[in-house]
């Protein structure tokens, strides 16, 4: 199946702690993620978490609810996910959360699989959530301008 990755570089003013507090609780992704529309079914068994969301695409006046399932496995500062979306559509993902002179530098990193015909628009659209992900990110944890940027396309971490 077909493959693609990229990664986006967020610098926030607080602390890595708080930046991981807040990635490491499911519920903190609505509105964080911009499709996720509802988070349900959490479980957490020591490190690893596990959840069910749904994410709405809207096309035009049409919508589409996609469920898919979640599981985070979190580590001494990283966050790595794993989501199991219909359509064969598999993402691995995760943060590298990092002090920085400016605060904290979290690396969000994407690594994307889908059948040929929906890898361009699972691609776009994880893109999308992701640059969102960044603008909200800089929202919650308001401060002296910091900077979004970094690598674009790689191979995960």
């Amino acid at each position: 199946m077909p493959t693609t990755a990229f990664a986006l570089r967020t610098l926030l003013p607080t602390t890595p702690e708080t930046v991981f507090e807040h990635l490491s609780d499911p519920h903190n992704y609505l509105g964080l993620s911009p499709l996720i529309v509802e988070v349900r079914d959490v479980w957490r068994d020591g490190a690893e978490v596990r959840y069910t969301a749904v994410e709405r695409f809207r096309f035009g006046f049409l919508r589409h609810d996609n469920v898919i399932e979640v599981s985070l496995v979190l580590g001494a500062g990283a966050i790595d996910g794993a989501v199991r979306s219909p359509g064969g559509v598999r993402l691995r993902y995760g943060y590298r959360i990092e002090a920085d002179p400016a605060g904290t530098a979290v690396l969000d990193h994407i690594e994307l699989s889908a059948p040929r015909g929906l890898l361009g628009f699972a691609a776009g659209q994880a893109r999308k959530a992701q640059l969102g992900r960044s603008r909200e990110l800089a929202c919650r944890f308001p401060g002296p301008p910091t900077g979004i940027g970094g690598p674009g396309p790689l191979s995960p971490p």
